[in-house]
């Protein structure tokens, strides 16, 4: 015998959000970003330089290089890259081509979070209590009500919001755990989708640098399907189990096992949750009260299924020394999870998300109005002089394009603060809304009126263009103590040919940068003289030391 729901939703509860404005906000959080800015230092520019590498046959697509260097590169999402800037880059620009399909990637991934969640919570043990004389929520009224809070969950959730909107593998691995939840969760109402999902699933995350995370759902879902109630579920059993060992052999055929597990001290364990802290806010909040309000339905599937994914996650963070990376695949089962805490959710705590973010959104959009007036008339006149110091040559332009989005995303959010406090206590999303609308608003400010500035600081495009004073665009450069990240914006942004094997100081190059220290003066090395040294806008004590070789010891 089933243990009783503690969800209680009437018809009126489970009125779903207009579809015009949830299309709107998730377009307000997928779009911005994605045009008019470089690749971004770190892991975001690394991978865009490898796709472009491949896209314009500079590398092998097998086994690419950077600077001559083989990386730890996760196949499958490069080579979606390097296709659409194949495709796309003679229309447009190849880092915008790039991202693209990753963008489509974030977008799959919020989608799926819904249709999971709508399948999971038409499931008998999920659905809400039924009233003495009538008047409970329709069963696929309450389903859909249920998965317009997961994504209003899954956008208002901290971590995604830079990860999410990156160039990296990451975005593939987290639409393959989405997937694979989709998958498993569809399986009573579709035949045979839910069998080709799973296989793509872990096929996608084993070819995407995540074979581990792959191998692990995989036994998890195994499990869940084996004790659910519904026969179609059970049917899966077999196809997880081929799914599984698909992934693995896809992962030996490209050479993807990595172990990257990395010893723990006990001093990491509470930078690590801090970390889970901000990373997974607000979803974990909800999360604990699911997990509370649900215990007597833990291992029914619509608990079950995301908690497989949420915990193996936290499992490969914690060994993998608080990687945000491996808790970035966390956040569709925490969505999930999180939307089933809304039916439960008492009125006191609503309230209290509610107030919190209206004012701590409310409070980050006027700081990045004030900085950006300040910017653009000098009043006041203090933020400027502050960017200035931070950005030194920085020059704020007037872009009237993304002040049109940025006024009528404010407008849009004080209309959204203004229709809360009013009297709209019924729907079972409401407690989302405004968490998801002030990160979305943000996020949005940032990448339209901040855009310039954040650009300009986290681009190295400053540096090389630096570089390329005193370096002709033709010449080869020799680097081989440079950082990946430096290499990859010598070839994004200079178009040099970049030579970062060890040993390439011997070889043919004519010139060798390395990094140094300002503070101390850069010793040449030997057959070589110092030419000038290049230090980019953000860098204090960091420099590109630029040498040349000396005609008498040049290769023959």
């Amino acid at each position: 015998m089933s243990s009783p729901t503690p969800a209680l939703v009437t018809q009126r509860g489970a009125r779903r959000l207009p579809r015009v404005a949830l299309l709107l906000l998730s377009a307000a959080y997928v779009l911005p970003g994605l045009f008019d800015r470089d690749p971004w230092r770190n892991a975001d520019l690394v991978a865009y330089a490898q796709m472009a590498a491949i896209a314009e046959g500079r590398t092998a697509w097998l086994a690419p290089t950077l600077g001559g260097v083989p990386g730890d590169t996760a196949l499958l999402p490069h080579w979606l890259g390097a296709l659409f800037i194949a495709l796309l880059s003679p229309l447009i620009d190849s880092d915008v081509a790039a991202r693209l399909p990753f963008a489509l990637l974030l977008a799959l991934t919020m989608a799926s979070v819904w249709y999971t969640t709508f399948h999971l919570a038409r499931t008998e043990a999920a659905q809400p209590a039924a009233f003495a004389f009538g008047g409970e929520a329709d069963p696929v009224d309450y389903a859909r009500a249920i998965a317009d809070g997961a994504l209003l969950a899954l956008i208002a959730t901290l971590g995604l919001l830079q990860l999410g909107h990156e160039t990296t593998p990451e975005l593939a691995q987290l639409f393959g755990v989405s997937l694979f939840l989709w998958a498993l969760a569809s399986a009573p109402y579709r035949h045979w989708q839910p069998r080709l999902g799973v296989i793509a699933a872990l096929a996608l995350l084993a070819g995407s640098g995540a074979p581990a995370m792959a191998a692990a759902i995989g036994i998890g879902g195994f499990v869940v399907c084996q004790r659910s109630s519904y026969p179609e579920v059970r049917r899966c059993v077999p196809w997880v189990a081929v799914a599984t060992l698909v992934a693995a052999l896809l992962a030996s055929a490209l050479d993807a096992w990595r172990l990257r597990a990395l010893p723990l001290a006990p001093a990491d364990l509470w930078p690590i949750a801090r970390q889970w802290a901000w990373f997974l806010w607000p979803s974990w909040l909800l999360v604990l009260w699911t997990l509370w309000r649900w215990r007597r339905q833990l291992l029914n599937r619509h608990i079950a299924l995301p908690l497989v994914v949420v915990a193996v996650a936290l499992v490969s963070s914690v060994a993998m020394r608080g990687s945000d990376r491996a808790l970035l695949l966390a956040l569709p089962g925490m969505a999930v999870l999180a939307a089933f805490a809304l039916p439960t959710w008492k009125r006191s705590t609503s309230a209290a998300v509610d107030w919190f973010s209206m004012f701590f959104f409310s409070a980050a959009a006027i700081t990045i109005w004030v900085v950006y007036t300040s910017l653009m008339v000098g009043v006041p006149a203090k933020p400027a002089a502050n960017v200035t110091r931070l950005v030194p040559g920085f020059d704020a332009p007037f872009a009237p394009v993304e002040l049109a989005f940025a006024i009528a995303g404010t407008v849009a959010w004080l209309w959204l603060v203004r229709w809360r406090t009013g009297r709209h206590r019924e729907a079972v999303w409401k407690s989302m809304v405004l968490p998801a609308g002030g990160v979305a608003l943000n996020w949005l400010l940032l990448m339209t009126l901040w855009l310039p500035m954040l650009d300009y600081g986290r681009s190295s495009r400053a540096l090389v263009e630096r570089v390329a004073l005193m370096v002709p665009r033709s010449a080869c450069i020799a680097a081989p103590r440079l950082s990946t990240v430096q290499v990859a914006a010598l070839e994004v942004f200079g178009r040099y040919r970049v030579d970062a094997r060890a040993g390439s100081a011997g070889g043919d190059c004519a010139f060798l940068l390395q990094g140094v220290r300002l503070s101390q003066r850069p010793e040449p090395p030997p057959g070589w003289a110092l030419a000038a040294t290049a230090q980019g806008p953000r860098d204090r004590d960091e420099a590109l030391a630029i040498f040349r070789r000396q005609a008498s010891t040049a290769a023959p």
